[in-house]
């Protein structure tokens, strides 16, 4: 299917088309063509999808996009999905939802529903019981590996829910958990106590999330049992559920080390604004920006103004102008972007900037080098020699040299001060780039000039 076709269809009179394409397409190919569409008609393209479909495009989405999509959606067609949803699938949809929202929906669920919403709710937020998962197999201690085996055949937990099997003796204490791999090697009239594992591994529902992610982490489980005040076994949490978690809360770590807060977050609202808010912000922020680039190109015309006489005098000086200029501007270009998708990317180790700012000075100095021996050796022989100025040869290849070097950094180290002091580093950075490098390569540049040439100013 091309992109965008299931938008493309979203037309009254072509409705029955759409709802073909948007049924045979796969769960995640509507999942990536429903966030394609603008928010005012995904509910549009939602409705038309069949019941069990829907359900699982549903289950795909972000907890926020979850979230309106149900606002735009009335409650006969919300209240099914969200009884398909696992508990906590709910929790974190409702997380998002206004409180009115919320009780509203609430209140439309099954007994059995809203029960188990309102036992992970009762949790702290933060807490491991918040995020549990209430759907796992749990086993008598006093069972055999056969009768777990069936049970395991019998049941209507998912693959990925079954890695492990929990054990709780008859008032429902955890005593341990059994392995499913083990489990089918086990001989089975073998007693599930001699293949128990994990006695002393588990979580309390009021622990933090980010103590079972380290829980999870250190003995390599796929999930770890939460237990209640007393030991019983209430629920377990799996890995898949705290990665999210894991990256967030690292990326967080690192950002508040470096002192500069939610960057990302910031940086990802500017974005938004930019791309999906007012005309007017997007205007005045970018004018604003352009302004500084006619400041400064105002200001690099009196640093040619000042060395008029150098050009009076060796008319071919003003050739090389646009070359000093234009490749700093390309390098410091290439400088912001790839800091901008290392940030975004988290390839950019924050914590450590400076090690990456070095990189870049290193990187410039050695591609400045290059290109001031073949700037520097073009300009020789093309208008230096035969012009009888060799000289300028060597002040071009000089001033190509600081210029790439000075770009390169800039373009590294100017986006990541704009976002310290709190500005957009989008469209703010290239602006002061263009301004600082034009204006010390054209003085540096009339300056080598003027003093190899023996002009005087």
């Amino acid at each position: 299917m091309q992109r965008n076709t299931l938008n493309d269809l979203l037309r009254p009179k072509a409705l029955g088309a759409a709802k073909r394409t948007a049924n045979q397409l796969s769960v995640t190919e509507l999942v990536r063509s429903l966030l394609e569409i603008e928010p005012k008609k995904r509910v549009l393209a939602f409705r038309l999808l069949e019941k069990d479909k829907a359900i699982a495009v549903f289950e795909f989405l972000h907890p926020d996009e979850q979230a309106n999509l149900i606002q735009a959606m009335e409650d006969p067609e919300i209240v099914p999905i969200l009884e398909a949803l696992d508990p906590e699938q709910r929790v974190r949809l409702f997380e998002e939802l206004p409180a009115k929202v919320t009780k509203r929906l609430l209140s439309q669920l099954s007994p059995e529903s809203r029960a188990a919403v309102d036992l992970l709710l009762g949790y702290p937020e933060g807490s491991v019981g918040r995020r549990m998962s209430l759907r796992y197999l749990a086993v008598r201690e006093t069972t055999t590996a056969e009768e777990v085996h069936a049970s395991v055949r019998e049941t209507n937990l998912r693959d990925d829910e079954l890695d492990m099997v929990f054990v709780i003796d008859k008032q429902g204490f955890y005593r341990g958990f059994i392995r499913t791999v083990r489990l089918i090697k086990a001989n089975p009239e073998m007693p599930i106590e001699r293949l128990i594992d994990g006695k002393d591994i588990a979580i309390g529902a009021t622990a933090s999330e980010m103590q079972a992610a380290r829980l999870l982490k250190d003995y390599n489980l796929p999930a770890i049992p939460v237990l209640d005040s007393e030991g019983r076994l209430v629920g377990d949490i799996t890995f898949n559920d705290v990665i999210d978690l894991i990256e967030e809360e690292a990326s967080a770590a690192a950002l508040a080390q470096a002192g500069v807060g939610n960057l990302l977050g910031r940086d990802q609202a500017w974005s938004e604004k930019l791309v999906r808010g007012s005309i007017r912000y997007a205007v005045q922020l970018r004018i604003a920006c352009l302004i500084i680039t006619l400041i400064g190109g105002m200001v690099v015309g009196g640093v040619i103004q000042n060395f008029e006489e150098v050009l009076e005098t060796v008319v071919v000086v003003a050739v090389f102008i646009p070359v000093v200029m234009d490749m700093g501007g390309n390098v410091g270009t290439q400088s912001t972007t790839i800091f901008a998708r290392g940030l975004a990317w988290q390839h950019i180790d924050i914590r450590h900037y400076g090690s990456y700012l070095f990189r870049e000075f290193y990187i410039g100095a050695i591609m400045g080098a290059i290109l001031g021996v073949a700037g520097g050796a073009i300009a020789y022989i093309w208008q230096g020699a035969p012009n009888g100025v060799p000289q300028l040869g060597l002040a071009v290849g000089i001033s190509l040299f600081a210029v790439v070097t000075l770009a390169a950094v800039l373009g590294a180290l100017l986006p990541w001060l704009l976002l310290k002091v709190g500005f957009d580093h989008g469209p703010a950075a290239d602006p002061f780039i263009t301004t600082i490098k034009d204006f010390t390569g054209l003085l540096l540049y009339f300056y080598l000039v003027s003093l190899l040439l023996d002009i005087q100013t």
